[in-house]
């Protein structure tokens, strides 16, 4: 089960960091992120 959830969590993890990567420095800036901060926000979604 372990093992699962910890594939479950880089997945979200993943798409989370690719989603955000995606968005442009103004949409960022529109949603009060820095793109230093997309792998923080992402581990924080997992």
């Amino acid at each position: 089960m372990n093992l699962i959830r910890n594939y479950r969590n880089w997945r979200v993890y993943r798409e989370t960091v690719t989603e955000l990567g995606r968005l442009s420095n103004r949409q960022l800036h529109d949603l009060g992120i820095v793109r230093d901060e997309i792998k923080i926000i992402a581990r924080q979604a997992m």
